[in-house]
């Protein structure tokens, strides 16, 4: 296979660079416009209970909530004087004739304290939009109408701000455009720094940079591809760049670095590509296999916003694994000895010692004490991880943006000076069973803990309209709790419908406890799968799961310890709330499982070929380690630099996501991969090699070799354990 797609690419070179031009082309043009199609929300499933109760109540209601605030302040004048009532007046006046808008409360409608500030110079317009109760309908509205609703009416003096929900959603998706304009300042200067320390040449500097960039725009090309057939995150334009350039990065370096090994090692050009694809291809190749195949467990979730982040990140890697098996080789077979061109003075192409150096130190000294290597680093990883079991789970709200974020500053005003501003609610329709049903459902709603007051708010024939105000956060165990309590309500003959409050949360928590025992089944033994045709060995993957398990734990326990408990908030410049969005944590564990084991492949190839050529399981260790440290820590370097960046932008989440994966890669590429990794392979001696006879037929007819020729089987090769 290897030596065919060699050959492919040396013949097809230039309609190969032909074809990276064409990515470039209609990548910049056409896939950027992917950001146009990008949906708000989708947090849960349009099947769930809280979408058809939002529905049913809509219907029979109309918008029952408040999806924009359009707040109205003036420093001197107060809302009661002619001027200031004559002005918002005429605002809702001209937004009520807005087609996109369903309905406008307001204080000279209602004469309701709640909607004056407590110092009487601010007032506010409740503005329910049209076209239904899902996320992306209404940001479309908000989006038509937004300068429209700053503009309406006569308002001369007076300051406009907009909040509510729509306008949360609205600069949360503008903020992730800004956040991935601050990532490619702080992190691109960086990763050519790294590149030229690397490589020390300008031109192979450059080489996985144009990688990278191809992999971002041909993953949004692909990206707004998808878009046609179901929604995709807004989120997922970040986590796309985050893993296309990324990983696009570290295949890249581990392609050149093997290609300037071959012209080292005397091979012409022709040859020295065939080899670097035959071997670093192969791992390539395994790597973009278990991150894309992991990312199809996110499918298995019923998380409409995972599924479209799962779609993003497997055509950023789908991209990235071609580049660097077709892209690449082709350009290198056309530069040859002239990639080491634009050499820096200090730099030296010299072959990797295998007797001397850091790795071959760090890798004798593992291999001579590995059970005082494995105890310390379990123990520490453990400490690392406690924070996971105080881990509360929330949501995604106003702060979330950046503090100074006008509908954050909107929503937290009305909650901190109108009078009821901050009371939580929820509502709950009464269909059928009449008057007297729902009096009854009212006083057993009253009855539950946390709930303060039950108010009817409107009837529509047989249906009652209640408000139910409640004293818990609503991100709280509690508020879920209290959801499920009216749920499950005896209401006789009637029907019940509820919505608002915790009501998507209980939703979204109950689809991901479905889903994750499936979702986590299948990654592992995908992963499983692909490790043992990819090596050989029984061993190996159940040992890399049991690593990568270790890893991640641990790096949760940071993400919780920061952003669940608030440390390090004013450094990082966050709100902390005590909660941490579940869809995110599962995000992160689909991701860094599949990248945890991206350097696992990386280590374990190289041991696997010097085990093939022979060497003792503890010889095959100690080269492996030398030959792939620098080159692991170099990606892991990159990795970090890329992901750690969106930690300066301005939505906690991704603050939170960019900084757990820096967190996770940095554990993994140094205390695990080259600590804990090689240690119990030195305890587990030539057992990490076992595999049943069958087993070792279906590797030997199947297996992901580097040669097209049939491997003996492991099993039947015999080590000298040293």
């Amino acid at each position: 296979m290897y030596s065919l797609l060699g050959r492919a690419v040396i013949k097809a070179r230039w309609l190969i660079i032909v074809g990276i031009a064409g990515v470039f082309a209609i990548g910049s043009t056409w896939g950027l416009g992917v950001f146009d199609e990008f949906t708000d929300g989708g947090y849960v499933s349009q099947d769930a209970r809280s979408v058809t109760d939002a529905e049913a109540i809509e219907a029979e209601f109309g918008s029952t909530g408040a999806d924009a605030i359009v707040l109205y302040t003036s420093p001197d004048q107060t809302a009661d004087d002619e001027s200031f009532a004559a002005a918002v007046t005429s605002a809702e006046a001209e937004i009520e004739a807005f087609p996109e808008v369903d309905d406008v409360v307001s204080y000279y409608d209602t004469d309701l304290p709640s909607f004056v500030s407590e110092d009487g110079h601010a007032t506010y317009l409740a503005v329910s939009l049209a076209g239904g109760s899902s996320d992306e309908a209404l940001g479309d509205a908000f989006a038509a109408i937004e300068e429209d609703l700053r503009e309406a009416g006569d308002t001369g003096d007076l300051e406009v701000t907009l909040g509510g929900g729509a306008a949360v959603f609205a600069d949360l998706n503008e903020q992730v455009q800004e956040d991935l304009e601050i990532a490619e300042m702080i992190s691109m200067p960086i990763l050519l720094v790294i590149m030229v320390i690397v490589f020390g040449a300008l031109v192979a500097a450059s080489l996985p940079l144009l990688v990278g960039g191809m992999s971002i725009l041909g993953g949004f090309a692909v990206t707004r591809v998808i878009t046609e057939f179901t929604d995709v995150s807004v989120f997922a334009a970040n986590v796309i760049t985050i893993i296309g350039l990324g990983m696009s990065i570290d295949y890249s370096l581990f392609v050149l670095r093997r290609f300037r090994e071959e012209l080292a090692a005397g091979r012409d050009k022709r040859a020295a590509v065939m080899n670097t694809v035959a071997t670093a291809g192969r791992t390539v190749m395994v790597s973009g296999l278990i991150i894309v195949l992991s990312m199809v467990g996110l499918l298995l979730v019923d998380v409409p916003f995972l599924h479209g982040i799962a779609y993003g990140v497997m055509s950023a890697v789908g991209v990235a694994m071609i580049a660097a098996l077709v892209a690449l080789p082709a350009m290198l077979y056309l530069l040859g000895h002239r990639v080491d061109k634009g050499r820096l003075p200090w730099a030296k192409n010299r072959r990797p010692k295998t007797d001397a150096g850091f790795w071959h130190g760090l890798a004798a000294g593992v291999m001579r004490r590995p059970v005082l290597v494995v105890i310390p680093v379990l123990a520490g990883l453990a400490i690392l991880a406690t924070p996971i079991f105080d881990m509360q789970f929330g949501g995604v709200d106003e702060r979330d943006m950046p503090a100074d974020a006008e509908s954050r500053v909107v929503t937290e005003t009305v909650a901190a000076d109108f009078p009821g501003g901050d009371a939580e609610t929820f509502d709950v329709m009464v269909s059928g069973g009449g008057e007297a049903q729902a009096a009854e459902t009212t006083a057993e709603i009253e009855g539950l803990d946390l709930v303060e007051d039950v108010t009817p708010v409107d009837q529509s024939g047989d249906a009652v309209l209640l408000q139910v105000a409640y004293d818990a956060d609503p991100f709280s165990s509690e508020a879920r709790e209290l959801i499920e309590q009216v749920r499950d309500l005896d209401a006789g003959s009637a029907e019940l419908y509820v919505t608002g409050g915790a009501s998507d949360r209980v939703d979204m928590l109950d689809a991901i406890a479905d889903g994750l025992p499936y979702m986590l089944g299948y990654i592992v033994i995908v992963t499983m799968v692909v490790l043992f045709l990819a090596f050989g060995s029984i061993v190996l993957p159940i040992k890399a799961v049991l690593m990568n398990g270790v890893s991640l734990a641990a790096a949760l326990g940071v993400v919780v310890w920061i952003f669940g408990e608030g440390h390090l908030h004013e450094f990082l410049d966050f709100t902390p709330s005590g909660y941490i969005d579940p869809s995110n944590i599962l995000l992160m564990v689909a991701l860094l499982f599949a990248l945890s084991t991206d350097y696992e492949v990386f280590l374990l190839s190289r041991v696997r070929e010097e085990w093939d050529r022979g060497a003792d399981n503890r010889t095959a260790v100690m080269r492996g380690m030398q030959q792939t440290g620098s080159i692991i820590t170099a990606a892991a370097a990159i990795l970090i630099v890329v992901v750690g960046a969106f930690a300066f932008g301005g939505i906690t989440f991704m603050k939170m996501i960019g900084l757990g994966m820096a967190v996770a890669i940095l554990l993994d590429a140094t205390v695990v991969r080259m600590l804990l990794v090689p240690a119990t392979m030195r305890l587990l001696g030539s057992a990490n090699w076992w595999v049943p006879g069958p087993f070792a037929k279906l590797y030997s007819k199947y297996g992901i070799k580097e040669s097209d020729e049939t491997a003996e089987a492991p099993s039947a090769k015999i080590r000298a354990e040293v």
